[in-house]
């Protein structure tokens, strides 16, 4: 049913999909339980993203298939990749099926066995379980993500390289020590020192080495990424304090980007092992790029700094 004034679910702002009674005046004024909701057209998979377990309830009971795809996953997928336990149970008990295959050859109730949750659905047989390389990619990330704890990280971008030691890296990207800088008057106000963007700090942690610049997106541009990915692989990110982490993936010179992991960013054709990635380190970009780069960090020094050593990157076009 298409939506005016008094239909269908545009009043329904995208924190809102908490309020039943909301959602409940809607669905009275003839909103659509089956589709219609914004870029999202499936009332059901927003209100397991943003909604409450009643809402999620709600609607379950509503659809005409409470195992609907939208984008190749089902409301289930999205509630058991965002962490939301609870809207899960309540999706389970309206019929959904947490082992139906989607996403790479994953389904909800499988990757929920990688997550915090693993005993969130009874397994219907031992072969359903994780594969001995995803028990141990799921084991680091619950090693890694404390072991680098929270941290502010807004302007920040950093470049893990793998299998490459500081003092390789600083001659592949012909860099010369930034002794002469002041780095404190960096921290303070960067965009008054000349040729900030070229100063980085590099760090050797045990599987490669570190890249990091605390206020500018440096590592994180092609350039870089190429210059010191050949023969290895290199995982940065920026996280831009106008709003938004992105980054790059280089692989023996080649690079290719990718966008902050949500359930609906992961592309449905990404391969299984690119899924339980952006699974395990949703929210966790830093760790995202370790990881990638099977860098054994133990803390968050390396990102946090200080590092190792500054770096002063020659005057070129990084972003080519």
């Amino acid at each position: 049913m298409a939506a005016t004034d008094d239909v269908g679910w545009w009043i329904v702002g995208y924190d809102e999909w908490t309020g039943l009674d909301l959602i409940r005046d809607r669905l009275a004024a003839g909103a659509d339980p089956n589709s219609g909701v914004h870029i999202f057209e499936k009332p059901l998979h927003m209100a397991a993203e943003r909604g409450s377990p009643e809402v999620v309830a709600e609607l379950a009971i509503r659809v005409d298939d409470v195992d609907a795809e939208h984008r190749g996953r089902t409301a289930l997928w999205m509630a058991v990749f965002e962490g939301h336990s609870d809207k899960a149970r309540a999706l389970v008990a309206a019929g959904a099926d947490p082992w139906r295959l989607m996403m790479g050859g994953w389904s909800p109730g499988r990757l929920s066995l990688a997550g915090p949750t693993p005993n969130l659905f009874p397994i219907p047989s031992p072969e359903i379980g994780l594969s001995e390389a995803e028990a141990a990619a799921a084991a680091e990330a619950k090693r890694l993500i404390p072991a680098l704890g929270d941290f502010y990280y807004d302007g920040l971008s950093l470049a893990c390289v793998a299998s490459v030691s500081a003092a390789e890296a600083t001659g592949h990207l012909e860099a010369t020590p930034a002794d002469d800088v002041d780095i404190d008057a960096l921290y303070e106000a960067w965009y008054n020192v000349p040729d900030a963007d070229r100063i980085v700090g590099i760090t050797d942690v045990p599987g490669g080495c570190v890249i990091t610049q605390p206020w500018g997106y440096t590592p994180d541009t092609p350039g870089l990424g190429k210059r010191v990915s050949p023969g290895t692989v290199c995982y940065s990110m920026y996280s831009n304090p106008k709003g938004g982490v992105s980054g790059h993936v280089a692989r023996d010179g080649t690079v290719l980007a990718w966008e902050t992991h949500t359930a609906y960013m992961t592309p449905p054709d990404a391969p299984a092992e690119r899924i339980l990635a952006a699974y395990l380190y949703r929210n966790h970009p830093p760790a995202f790029c370790c990881a990638g780069a099977d860098l054994r960090v133990a803390d968050a020094q390396p990102i946090t700094g200080p590092p190792g050593a500054w770096l002063r990157l020659p005057e070129r076009d990084h972003w080519a």
